[in-house]
């Protein structure tokens, strides 16, 4: 983490690390700017990589939904994490500088909602299908008020999500030319680990500059990226993410009868480092 922040430091003038730990800061406080969310999530993600693996834990697979592509790219080295990083703080720049306001919101139904629903479709745009009943819309801040009052007189349960932009939708493409412009002047290698994508709904072979571009555009498929790992015997789940939902995720889309194995590290509970110690047990 100590390394990644002076990387942002040297490339913003701000340290992430002052931020997250400011003493005057309480745990409800919003946050939610860009230049710190951004960098702050693949921090974290990247650098419990680097916790596992000093324990000789070791991915088959990686697999990222949205910005946590950013972080499994650099787990199977397809990018550097000092350059994924400055892709990362490059797109939280443009975003902020170049986007209109909008926002995401989650929604608690069965997909087909979404084409049912006259001002869901009309407003918003699909940002992501993460398991059966539950997929998230992008759109203006005005769309997804009106979607939040329909939704709430049908006893439809959604929940803004925590971010002022609409990624995954057309409300980001004034960034589309300059951002992809600078990725083509980043290496991007054969991964040396398999990845799975949310983006493509599965495996990802190889990876191109533009497909950095593509997980903040493009809907997100984590539903179809985990039908492609499955759920066997002896397959264990571990979410890296800053609040264990993807795990969450995981559970509900397999269900009461998986077989595998789901763990995560970080959550809103406090118990971080009990979740750690337990799945080094699995391990050892």
């Amino acid at each position: 983490m100590t390394r990644l922040d002076e990387i942002h430091t040297d490339i913003t003038g701000r340290s992430v690390l002052k931020v997250l730990y400011d003493d005057t800061r309480q745990r409800g406080d919003v946050f939610d700017s860009l230049l710190y969310t951004h960098p702050a999530i693949f921090m974290v993600e990247y650098a419990l990589t680097q916790v596992l693996q000093e324990r000789g834990i070791y991915p088959d697979y990686v697999l990222g939904s949205s910005l946590g592509e950013f972080a499994s790219a650099a787990a199977a080295g397809c990018m550097s994490y000092e350059d994924t990083l400055q892709c990362i703080v490059k797109q939280a720049q443009m975003v902020e500088t170049y986007c209109p306001k909008g926002g995401m919101l989650a929604v608690i139904g069965d997909l087909s909602l979404y084409d049912q629903i006259p001002v869901l479709n009309a407003n918003s745009e699909l940002a992501s299908i993460n398991y059966d009943s539950h997929f998230v819309v992008s759109g203006s801040c005005e769309g997804l008020e009106e979607i939040e009052h329909c939704l709430t007189a049908n006893e439809i349960i959604c929940q803004r999500l925590p971010v002022q932009f609409a990624f995954h939708s057309s409300l980001i493409d004034p960034i589309a030319l300059e951002y992809t412009a600078f990725l083509k002047l980043k290496t991007v290698k054969t991964p040396a680990i398999k990845v799975v994508s949310s983006m493509c709904g599965g495996k990802a072979a190889s990876l191109d500059n533009r497909f950095f571009w593509n997980v903040a555009r493009t809907p997100i498929h984590f539903r179809s990226a985990l039908n492609d790992l499955g759920d066997g015997d002896g397959v264990v789940y571990i979410d890296l993410g800053p609040s264990g939902t993807l795990a969450n995720f995981v559970k509900y889309h397999f269900g009461s009868k998986k077989k595998a194995s789901i763990c995560s590290i970080l959550s809103p509970f406090q118990n971080d480092v009990k979740n750690l110690d337990r799945l080094f047990e699995i391990f050892d």
